[in-house]
């Protein structure tokens, strides 16, 4: 069989988009917002304080390190070689699991670790998400001191009222995405680049870092303190995930040729010029982006900065909600209410219970840290750990999918597993100095998602032993024959092999049954969205019984009614006037049940239990026809 090759521009899956042109300045508002305000701390967090000395040699082998990240990295790694792995168009650490799954299903030990790979980088992209938020608006407000050290004070306090606006106004979506959010970054782009012009004027030596030897050089002259050092290089490729993970919005033609025409171009004048501005004042090294900017310029600046980071949070955010939403479809995630904020761009959701506990973590981060360097502490061991972790998952695709032959995939794993192993050990050292933090909100996120998928196979194991299969069900219903009432009921099941225990206890206690009886099974599929004949199975069985499956992606907005309407099961049935019934199991944490977990992880799988959306109002099922009959499950 011929293997399988990569696509190298994917259009997203064949869905309709927009012309070019919009599309190009939505990606530049939308995926390249968090790597294109990396200037504003990076370069501080490198030289600051307790950072490197800004000498000369120091300057350049910095600068040629951070091109060379860049380039390797996010270039050549995600650009030209990540983006080609889309799941039929989408992308992210979700997306690149469910078909690094794919691909090793054959192998169930191998198909374990995949999987936990990929949960490992959803959750420290949760991290990521927090800290994003927090760093770049104080960062951004952070350069009122520049004006007046008396606005010191005021930093956190505007800091915080900026991300309070900020998650507030996440209800009402990215509709501004096209007409706001691309225009602004590119705005802030090109004013970054010019005041790297700026500063490249005065001291063009600079440009020498393209050589690798100043990169060389450095590592070798500071030895463990230019290791440690790395984890400031690792900033300036924040938001590099998300290069990969909004393909599925944009296509990779797009998010290519914004990345190689604006981007980072811009982002390379930046830092050159930084740097330049830094051989002549080292003191400036306190932000060197602000000290950049004429002084009449510096109040604007400001806005625009501030602008830009609430515009990379905004990105951020709703990756994670995507992300969530991923989680949600393949069985990892509790169930959670999804409002959809465009009717025009797809992928656009908002899901509130996240929005709150973003919030709140985000405040956290705030309130806690209190400044962009104490964060700075606590970023790169996120992104990091997400790059490395996405270079793994990208290995098993090539090699399973693609079928790469041992040589290239053994090249690519030697570089790309090494720098990014590198870049993860230097911003290890910065767990006491709050690299702790995002590490904990992953621990936390991975928890949480295990602990779900492994409490809901055992209840359906506990489910399935005390069930019985559905054609002998309907067999047996013709020895004593219940009453028949008249219309269609559906039954929502997780199974549809077994009788749902909402059919079940109606039979057994009420003794009657719809003239019409779907058993519909909701499944969701490793892919984003279902095409064609695996949208739907459909099965008649005997005694006006039909047996029913509809299938969804993860990146699909689910209605059950209206996929249910296109059937067309019968000429008779009326899908609006259908009354659903669904089995509403309430779950108790035991210590004596034959399929116990430990205790803790049985009571929050209970607690999460309780507190998930309704599946009903997930699947858009209308309550005003609903019927729940409750079954107690003891784990």
């Amino acid at each position: 069989m011929e293997a399988e090759k990569p696509k190298d521009d994917d259009d997203g899956g064949g869905r309709d988009k927009p012309a070019l042109p919009g599309l190009l300045l939505g990606a530049i508002g939308v995926v390249f917002g968090d790597i294109a305000t990396s200037p504003l701390y990076a370069m501080q967090q490198a030289f600051g304080k307790d950072g490197i000395a800004p000498r000369h040699d120091n300057i350049l082998g910095l600068l040629s390190l951070i091109l060379w990240a860049l380039v390797l990295v996010i270039s050549v790694k995600y650009v030209l070689f990540v983006m080609r792995a889309d799941n039929r168009g989408e992308g992210g650490m979700m997306a690149l699991a469910a078909l690094a799954r794919n691909a090793v299903r054959r192998h169930r030990r191998a198909g374990w670790w995949v999987i936990m790979l990929g949960l490992a980088g959803a959750a420290l992209f949760f991290g990521d998400s927090v800290i994003t938020p927090a760093i770049s608006v104080l960062s951004a407000v952070e350069g009122l001191k520049l004006v007046s050290p008396d606005f010191g004070r005021w930093v956190l306090p505007i800091g915080a009222v900026v991300i309070v606006l900020l998650f507030l106004l996440q209800k009402r979506g990215s509709a501004l995405v096209g007409t706001l959010f691309g225009p602004v970054m590119a705005l802030w782009l090109l004013s970054v680049a010019a005041l790297g012009v700026h500063g490249l004027l005065r001291h063009p030596e600079v440009l020498a870092a393209a050589n690798p030897r100043w990169a060389v050089a450095y590592m070798l002259h500071n030895g463990f303190k230019g290791f440690a050092s790395l984890g400031a290089v690792v900033l300036v490729m924040t938001g590099g995930e998300a290069l990969y993970a909004d393909i599925g919005h944009f296509g990779s033609l797009p998010i290519r040729l914004s990345w190689f025409g604006l981007v980072l171009p811009a982002l390379l004048l930046s830092y050159a010029g930084q740097g330049a501005l830094l051989l002549t004042d080292a003191s400036a090294a306190q932000h060197p982006l602000y000290s950049l900017a004429p002084h009449a310029l510096l109040y604007p600046m400001i806005v625009l900065a501030t602008a830009a980071t609430v515009i990379a949070s905004q990105a951020v955010i709703s990756g994670t909600f995507s992300m969530v939403r991923q989680g949600i479809q393949l069985g990892y995630l509790p169930r959670s209410r999804v409002e959809h904020t465009s009717s025009d761009m797809e992928g656009q959701i908002y899901l509130p219970a996240v929005n709150f506990m973003l919030f709140a973590a985000v405040m956290a981060a705030v309130l806690g840290f209190r400044s962009s360097d104490r964060l700075a502490g606590a970023y790169g061991i996120a992104v990091s750990g997400t790059m490395l972790l996405t270079t793994l998952l990208f290995l098993v695709v090539a090699l399973m999918r693609w079928r790469w032959g041992p040589l290239r995939l053994g090249a690519f794993g030697l570089v790309y597993v090494l720098i990014d192993a590198t870049f993860f050990g230097a911003n290890l050292l910065k767990l006491p100095d709050g690299g702790w933090f995002p590490v904990v909100l992953a621990l936390v996120m991975m928890v949480v998602m295990t602990v779900w998928h492994r409490g809901r196979q055992l209840v359906n194991r506990q489910l399935h032993a005390e069930g019985e299969k559905l054609v002998d069900f309907i067999s047996h219903l013709q020895d004593e024959p219940p009453l028949q009432a008249p219309g269609t009921a559906v039954f929502l099941t997780g199974h549809r092999t077994w009788v749902p225990q909402a059919l079940l206890h109606n039979v057994e206690h009420n003794h009657v049954l719809h003239e019409r009886n779907v058993v519909l099974t909701v499944d969701s599929l490793d892919q984003p969205r279902a095409e064609g004949g695996e949208r739907s199975d459909v099965e008649k069985l005997e005694h006006g019984f039909w047996r029913v499956t509809l299938r969804f992606g993860f990146a699909e907005h689910i209605d059950v009614p209206a996929r249910l309407r296109q059937l067309e099961l019968d000429p008779t049935l009326e899908a609006d006037e259908v009354v659903w019934f669904l089995g509403h199991d309430k779950v108790n944490a035991e210590d004596n049940q034959p399929y116990r977990i430990a205790r803790w992880r049985a009571r929050l799988f209970a607690w999460m239990a309780r507190n998930a959306t309704p599946a009903t109002t997930y699947y858009g099922v209308p309550s005003r026809r609903l019927i729940e009959i409750g079954a107690r499950i003891d784990l």
